[in-house]
């Protein structure tokens, strides 16, 4: 915590850090009466609206560019929202107040309260559609081509990181478009590790040692690619994307959002321009990555969350009073 206290000292993105902390706290706080219960739409705007709040409380001028749709679709932290009290820095956000709502309304593992923040300008407006992904930690950046196949993307970064390609482990989403790519690994004698939602942790994953993740890969939403991104930068690792458009509807989105060629590869500085930036999440129920919100005695609550810049990373175990949970 101290750490963070000493980032807030200096001018520039990376100074909001500390205050963004607390938004994904909040976040999650306000979710965690809703877990099992049931109710997608009362945790998402749970989270939005204790984000809300907490988000225009901070010094900044802020803008989301990744949020919940547009302002006629989604009243809560749509694309195009101003946040903040105004002043300087400018920054952009990209936000998932509830990553996994069926998770939480479910009682199930893996969801979170998370954010991405850069200076203004510096990230892909990615549309809501599907991404073709690709990620790796600092040990194999610089090892991946996401027009390769995976097999060749493997033997790759098995070579980075020093490793019999049979010692990979390989995270992706439990889903029918992903059997080619177990097919892959199996055949390479590597282990598949799969998930049901919440891809960011899978990308988060690759660059903590302690969860034995060596690469990410599948498709998944272009606006948590963007999040899983900034993470990546701020860790030193590597992620490459692909814009999946299905329809002439999404081509136009693309264009609209000022992305020319929609099937270009996307490396990580074409979605992230800048290195002042960083990420943040706290976890809501249990995952991989952080504990979630638990209740203690005397109406205290732990959070536990994850906090990257490109100076440093860290996990942060906090204790709240609350009352009325």
């Amino acid at each position: 915590m101290l750490s963070i206290v000493n980032i807030k000292q200096t001018e520039n993105v990376q100074s909001l850090a500390g205050d963004f902390l607390v938004v994904a706290q909040k976040a999650a706080i306000a979710a965690y009466p809703l877990i099992g219960k049931g109710d997608k739409i009362g945790t998402d705007k749970a989270g939005t609206t204790a984000m809300r709040e907490e988000m225009n409380r901070i010094n900044m001028n802020a803008t989301i560019v990744i949020g919940e749709g547009e302002m006629d679709e989604a009243p809560m932290l749509y694309i195009g929202e101003k946040l903040g009290t105004g002043t300087e820095p400018q920054v952009d956000i990209a936000v998932d107040p509830i990553e996994g709502t069926t998770l939480v309304s479910k009682g199930q593992d893996n969801s979170l309260a998370v954010i991405a923040v850069a200076k203004r300008g510096a990230l892909l407006h990615a549309p809501d559609m599907y991404m073709e992904k690709l990620a790796v930690g600092p040990g194999a950046k610089g090892s991946i081509d996401i027009e390769a196949s995976l097999t060749e993307n493997m033997k790759s970064v098995a070579k980075a990181l020093g490793k019999d390609v049979r010692e990979l482990t390989v995270m992706m989403q439990e889903r029918t478009r992903h059997n080619h790519l177990m097919k892959q690994v199996f055949h390479l004698g590597a282990k598949v590790r799969l998930f049901s939602d919440v891809d960011i942790t899978g990308a988060v994953a690759t660059a903590v040692d302690e969860l034995d993740v060596d690469i990410l890969v599948g498709t998944g939403g272009a606006p948590e690619g963007v999040i899983a991104a900034v993470a990546l930068k701020c860790l030193g690792g590597d992620f490459q994307g692909r814009l999946v458009p299905k329809s002439e509807k999404e081509l136009m989105r693309c264009k609209k959002m000022g992305i020319s060629n929609p099937h270009a590869l996307l490396t990580i500085d074409d979605i992230v321009k800048t290195n002042d930036c960083f990420f943040v999440a706290t976890g809501i129920t249990d995952g991989p990555l952080l504990k979630g919100v638990r209740r203690k005695r005397n109406n205290k609550l732990i959070t536990h969350s994850f906090v990257a810049t490109a100076e440093q990373s860290q996990f942060v175990e906090a204790r709240h009073n609350v009352q009325d949970t």
